[in-house]
């Protein structure tokens, strides 16, 4: 009977907590496609329009470079996304496997480094950029994301947790570390560097400060600066708009999310999260 009530009260929080979480997205959908902003305005809230209308998304292009804005997201968040695959897999593999000397002292200092908020750092980052004449560019907002803390440390726990006689036997066929990193480690490590690749993409398509500081031309700003120009400098004070623009930024990152969100289970599960 215990057991009962508990799995009853289980499905009952975890509910309550998925309609919690799903019903701002709702909202936001049914906003834009909804004809007239005083259904948005209704109490309580309903999810369902009245009258379904497209017209909202064709007047998100016409007040803003929406595409242009959507092209400098994915080359941002992609380009992060990559880089960051390759630089924390590599050093997350030297801090699990590898020995020299500092190492302790060198993963600390990594780990330190997680406690500093990006708007500690944002003013010097941004005298750096600008010595190097980089602000007003993409690449002010790339540099800056290469590296991850959190992601080194993320593939380091997991590589520590996988077997090191994998590794002890690859040695004796004469396999260097290259070797045993590409053709052991990664193979086994797919779904923690998925985990990783869909975090990292999804932190980047929403970062705003950092476009926010860097970038002056409305040309080369990413998506979530010109979402809040179109609701804003833009603006014709339709809700319809602003919440058609708002879906068509959740769209990408809720695909790769449902495509890909088994693998986070997965990397949870295999204890890549576990000290």
């Amino acid at each position: 009977m215990s057991r009962l009530l508990s799995r009853i009260a289980t499905f009952v929080i975890l509910t309550v907590a998925a309609l919690a979480i799903t019903a701002p997205f709702l909202w936001i959908f049914r906003g834009a496609f909804s004809a007239s902003d005083a259904e948005l305005y209704r109490l309580p809230p309903t999810f369902a329009p009245d009258n379904l209308t497209v017209g909202n998304f064709g007047k998100v292009t016409d007040q803003v470079p929406y595409f242009r804005f959507f092209l400098n997201s994915i080359i941002v968040s992609t380009t992060i996304t990559v880089a960051q695959l390759i630089t924390c897999s590599t050093a997350g593999y030297a801090f699990a496997r590898m020995r020299f000397r500092g190492k302790g002292l060198l993963f600390a200092v990594v780990i330190g480094s997680l406690m500093i908020p990006i708007q500690v750092t944002i003013v010097p980052l941004f005298l750096v950029m600008s010595k190097l004449n980089l602000t007003n560019t993409l690449w002010a907002l790339i540099l800056p994301g290469i590296f991850s803390a959190f992601g080194i440390f993320l593939l380091r726990q997991h590589f520590l947790a996988l077997p090191v006689e994998l590794e002890e036997a690859a040695r004796l066929d004469g396999a260097g570390h290259f070797r045993i990193f590409a053709g052991v480690i990664l193979p086994l490590s797919g779904p923690s560097i998925a985990t990783l690749g869909i975090l990292c993409f999804t932190y980047w398509w929403n970062d705003l400060l950092l476009p926010l500081v860097m970038i002056n031309d409305t040309e080369r700003q990413t998506l979530p600066v010109g979402l809040v120009l179109l609701a804003g400098r833009f603006s014709t004070g339709s809700l319809g708009t602003i919440a058609a623009g708002i879906a068509m930024a959740i769209v990408p990152v809720l695909v790769v999310f449902i495509v890909a969100q088994r693998y986070i289970v997965q990397s949870i599960a295999s204890s890549g999260l576990k000290l």
